[in-house]
């Protein structure tokens, strides 16, 4: 009895033994070492030093600097028309003819009743001498000699009027002869020789061309007269009211656009109240090429309620004719350039609830550092405070860092891309 206690004795000391010798196993087992922190593969550029120009992007439309259209200020037959259509015309250049017959016979007539009233005015001044000889003899009645001057006097008037008859007459029969106010390309013919053409239009402005033109300036048309025939001219329906054919000036052109109120007031500021001019670009919509460079020229006197943006017209001299009259083209108005920035790529600036900030590369490991971002333009970020020229910023892969990580660079530093000309501008 007592050997098998003993024996049970024996065995729970063993037990406890193990069980102590595997505890001590256990706890003097050296701990496996933590795994060094993964490392981000980024890119990253330079931060730069650069000249920024800082622009407002529109979207714009090509209009002639001067629309002029046609119109005959005399009635009658469309005898000639002597421009081709879609070329170039010039100033001063005969565009159509009308029948000159009829003012040809009103000046015939005019010029005969001017000579013979010029005939009668002459007798009356012979009659006058005359009398004023007998008059000073005292042969006839005063009264005669008084009569006769006042005869001189009526045919005097008379010769003035026939003088401003002639005149007329001769007017109208230059404006036979159709030219051109404008140098510019002519559009489509509106009216074929044979027709009746006359003074009809009720909105146009006379130009003393032989033609009646409603002139635009850009895409404001002109104040409204209308031109009286002489007598003697052709009367009845007409179709000049149409127009012959109308001259666009597209050397120099216009190409309006608009911006919104709010940035007006910088406009304004800038251009100093439009006394300085500004730099304006032109892009094609389809593929983003140039179409030429021009100047800020008018800005419109209200701000349209509708819109609550500010029309505005720049001035271009589009030498190779590549902007066309009611074309569509995106506009850069350059505002200011910003010389000697600081700029970083657009994309290295993150935004968070603290405001804007950016991860340098510093010793192989990442860190954040607040800026303040003075305006973005395109992919440029111009900074005013944060960074110097020399750091080193990252562009991508900023969405996996924390302050402190480490970084594997992809791309060694560059220089930050300069801005596209056409790319909007942010403050």
């Amino acid at each position: 009895m007592a050997e098998r206690r003993r024996s049970t004795w024996i065995f729970i000391g063993l037990g406890v033994l193990a069980i102590i010798l595997v505890t001590v196993a256990i706890l003097l087992k050296p701990k496996p070492a933590k795994p060094a922190p993964p490392m981000v593969s980024v890119n990253v550029a330079n931060v730069t030093t650069q000249d920024v120009p800082v622009s407002l992007s529109a979207l714009g439309a090509a209009q002639a600097w001067k629309s002029d259209t046609i119109v005959a200020q005399v009635s009658g037959i469309l005898e000639k028309v002597s421009f081709t259509e879609g070329a170039s015309v010039k100033a001063g250049q005969v565009l159509a003819e009308i029948d000159p017959a009829p003012y040809r016979a009103a000046l015939i007539q005019a010029k005969g009743s001017l000579a013979r009233d010029e005939a009668t005015l002459e007798g009356a001044k012979v009659d006058l001498a005359r009398y004023k000889t007998l008059a000073a003899q005292d042969s006839i009645a005063k009264q005669t000699y008084e009569d006769e001057q006042a005869t001189v006097k009526a045919d005097e008037g008379v010769v003035l009027l026939d003088k401003g008859a002639v005149a007329a007459a001769q007017v109208n029969l230059d404006r036979c002869r159709i030219t051109s106010p404008i140098s510019g390309r002519a559009g489509v013919r509106l009216v074929d020789p044979g027709n009746l053409v006359g003074s009809g239009a009720a909105t146009t402005s006379t130009n003393g061309s032989g033609a009646t033109a409603s002139t635009t300036s850009g895409s404001t048309a002109g104040g409204a007269s209308s031109a009286a025939g002489a007598s003697g001219s052709v009367t009845g329906g007409t179709s000049g009211s149409t127009g012959i054919v109308v001259i666009n000036q597209i050397t120099p052109i216009a190409v309006t656009f608009a911006v919104p109120q709010g940035d007006f007031a910088h406009l304004t500021e800038v251009s100093q109240g439009f006394r300085k001019p500004l730099s304006v670009q032109a892009f094609a919509q389809e593929t983003g090429q140039s179409l030429g460079a021009g100047q800020l020229s008018i800005a419109d006197n209200k701000v349209d309620p509708s819109t609550g943006t500010v029309q505005l017209k720049a001035r271009f001299e589009n030498p190779g004719e590549r902007l066309w009259p009611g074309q569509y083209v995106n506009v850069t108005l350059t505002l200011q350039t910003l010389e000697k920035a600081t700029t970083v790529p657009a994309a290295a600036i993150n935004h968070g609830p603290k405001g804007d900030y950016v991860y340098l590369v510093v010793g192989g490991k990442a860190q954040m550092r607040p800026v303040q971002v003075a305006a973005t333009q395109g992919a440029v970020a111009v900074i005013k405070s944060g960074v110097s020229p020399g750091d080193t910023v990252v562009t991508d892969g900023q969405m996996t860092l924390r302050n402190g990580s480490l970084v594997r660079v992809i791309t060694p530093g560059k220089a930050s891309p300069a801005s596209g000309a056409s790319a909007p501008a942010k403050s």
